[in-house]
């Protein structure tokens, strides 16, 4: 039952409750990197990857600190800080590993740092008072939706950039109208799992 309950969590993050399509966030790094598949998976696997270290460090720091302490008011704060500081690390590392992906990442890279998904999902779960395992399936679920979100994006927009487009719909226009036609589609996963 619990593996259950589990993976409807990834589900239900990833596709029902996808937070690109559904709840409209981090859309500045999704139209930002999701011109190339290259730099989509890139940022899918960064984000993926401090999602959900800073799902798990968030958890830690909540039950462990703020709780005991009585000043969780200062959630927010505190897990902007922690979440910058794994996007330093992640930042060092990609140089590092990939610098040719780190210099097509550019700016964006850097704004994962205050991105509201990777905020939201550590406030999300501080509010439903999730288990420390479930706050890591929760931050699985959620990166792999971004990811999931970016790659059918990218894979459309390099499409695109081949076809015979209006003037007036080239670039942003074209991006905002293909979002909202996917957003559509997955509104199709609501109620298909319920926790």
């Amino acid at each position: 039952m619990e593996f259950q309950k589990l993976f409807n969590l990834v589900v239900a993050a990833s596709l029902i409750n996808n937070f690109v399509f559904t709840q409209f966030l981090g859309l500045c790094i999704f139209f930002g990197v999701s011109k190339k598949m290259e730099t989509a998976i890139g940022m899918s696997i960064t984000f993926m990857a401090v999602m959900v270290i800073s799902a798990a460090a968030c958890w830690l720091v909540f039950n462990y600190g703020l709780v005991p302490l009585d000043i969780t008011f200062l959630k927010i704060v505190v897990f902007i800080g922690v979440v910058a500081a794994l996007v330093q690390v992640s930042d060092t590392i990609m140089r590092k590993i990939s610098p040719d992906l780190y210099y097509k990442l550019g700016v964006y890279l850097a704004l994962i740092a205050t991105n509201c998904i990777i905020v939201a999902v550590p406030l999300t779960n501080a509010g439903a008072g999730y288990t420390f395992i479930e706050s890591m399936f929760f931050g699985v679920g959620s990166g792999l939706g971004f990811g999931i979100a970016l790659i059918i994006m990218a894979s459309i927009r390099e499409k695109l950039e081949l076809a015979d487009v209006p003037a007036p719909f080239r670039g942003m226009p074209l991006a905002f109208v293909t979002t909202g036609l996917i957003a559509l589609a997955f509104t199709g996963f609501a109620g298909l799992i319920t926790l």
